[in-house]
């Protein structure tokens, strides 16, 4: 089989990557192929089981438009969230790129009202804390699909790449790149259960997080020139809404950051989700990971949001993804395959928490068959020292948040790391090899990979000698 141009991985950077070229009318051949599903059979049995029964692959974290759209489809407007790939390109390009996409987002039917950009007395005082407390309030603006309109919005680009001649392919799984002479002319895909080859001129892989440890085995072998990067171990907090109701109201999602002592390692806020709910991904290897989403209609009485720490290794370790996972594992064994959930007062006061004592509390778990257990027998001391005291330090900005019902469940990992070398035009080491997304560790998010998908649409349009806006 050949194409023009193959795109491993239908999250929004190899979706924006064939949008773009079709917006300007692009004539290469465009063939994507798609671990998981189309978006309009992504849907978790668990809203009928109560319970995850393992689908293989995960409806959550596989198919058309990746694991992000599946959780609570909040677009970040502002160039300081999202990743290093403004570093990259340039910050006023990136800022330009977003502003950008955001239109195309609201052609399709996103939401046009924007979360936290109110400078109210409100917000004026929730920064006055921050700066008490030892943090920094970053300002990003948020536009919030909500996870069942993002599906909607995801459903109308689908058609739209379909009905223009994109050939999509699900349940198709790439084994390997084809490299020779070191350059990418293709890939071997298995799909459903037939093994054959796709040749293409350009090849890029936009495999999400889910797939950076696969990319990382794939430069390895192939001598794609790569880095270790950071990687985040943290734990998915949730509180009730009343203690959450100023800033949710305020900004709708907080990004906090800050440095704590003793270690001083890089801690942050993300994926807040007001009235939400803490939701359950699996990963390969069976690997049970926690996170959370919110929808536009239905509401739960509680906010949850990420908290988690970032990690830089260095020489001789690079192996990154590798550890964050075998913590991962070992949370895993401690709740016999489940999430792990506990009180953070149980935490301080050096017990785990048991599931009886959950039900005498105020807040409830929204994530039902999580266990109630022990995150510290699981948890390096560094990151959980981390944790601690950045809870406390949010305490001063939001009190009642280190209550000692607030829960918190683990794991929540974020595996961005392995970044791919590339120059200002993407070009990596290998001729015709582009590496998009979450997992080239360049982009964290929705709104970021979405752009970098549109930046390289545009390369291809330049190539093929089309015009396209300037921004």
């Amino acid at each position: 089989m050949k194409t023009d141009v193959l795109i491993i991985g239908a999250g929004p950077a190899g979706i924006f990557t064939a949008l773009e070229m079709l917006r300007y009318g692009s004539k290469k051949s465009i063939t994507i192929i798609e671990k998981g599903l189309s978006i309009e059979k992504r849907s978790c049995p668990k809203k009928d089981t109560k319970v995850c029964v393992g689908c293989k692959p995960c409806r959550i974290t596989t198919g058309f438009s990746g694991a992000g759209a599946f959780s609570d489809g909040k677009l970040s407007l502002s160039y300081e969230v999202g990743g290093d790939f403004p570093t990259l390109i340039g910050e006023m390009r990136a800022q330009a790129l977003i502003d950008y996409t955001d239109k195309i987002y609201l052609e399709f039917g996103a939401d046009e009202h924007i979360e936290g950009i109110n400078n109210n007395d409100d917000i004026k005082e929730i920064r006055k804390r921050a700066i008490q407390a030892g943090l920094k309030l970053v300002d990003c603006p948020i536009r919030h699909m909500g996870t069942e309109k993002a599906q909607e919005i995801y459903y109308s680009i689908q058609k739209y790449l379909e009905e223009r001649g994109v050939d999509l392919r699900f349940s198709s799984e790439c084994n390997n790149l084809i490299i020779e002479n070191n350059a990418c002319i293709g890939a071997q895909i298995t799909e459903k259960g037939k093994q054959f080859e796709i040749f293409a001129n350009k090849v890029i892989v936009a495999t999400g997080r889910r797939g950076s440890d696969w990319l990382e085995k794939l430069c390895f072998e192939h001598n794609i020139s790569h880095e270790p990067g950071t990687v985040d171990i943290g734990v998915r907090v949730e509180v009730r809404n009343e203690v959450m109701e100023i800033v949710n109201k305020a900004l709708y999602e907080s990004k906090l950051v800050g440095y704590p002592k003793p270690f001083k390692n890089k801690v942050r806020t993300f994926c807040q989700n007001p009235g939400g709910f803490v939701s359950q991904e699996n990963y390969d290897n069976n690997l049970a990971v926690v996170n959370g989403h919110s929808y536009k209609e239905i509401k739960s009485e509680n906010t949850n949001l990420a908290i988690l720490c970032s990690h830089n290794f260095t020489y001789p370790f690079n192996q990154p993804i590798e550890y964050a996972r075998k913590i991962g594992e070992l949370t895993n064994m401690l709740g016999a395959g489940h999430i792990l959930v506990q009180r953070l007062g149980d935490i301080l006061d050096g017990k785990r928490t048991w599931q009886k004592e959950l039900s005498r509390s105020n807040l409830r778990p929204s994530l039902v068959d999580a266990v109630a257990g022990d995150i510290t027998a699981a948890m390096p001391y560094r990151s959980l020292t981390n944790i601690l005291n950045f809870i406390m330090a949010v305490d001063k900005v939001v009190p009642g948040f280190a209550s000692p019902e607030t829960l918190l469940y683990s794991p929540e990992l974020k595996f961005y790391s392995n970044r791919v070398k590339m120059d200002e035009e993407l070009n990596t080491n290998v001729a015709n090899l582009y590496c998009l997304g979450d997992s080239s560790g360049w982009t964290r998010g929705l709104m970021m990979a979405s752009v970098m998908g549109v930046y390289m649409g545009r390369k291809l349009l330049t190539e093929e000698g089309i015009e396209y806006e300037i921004i």
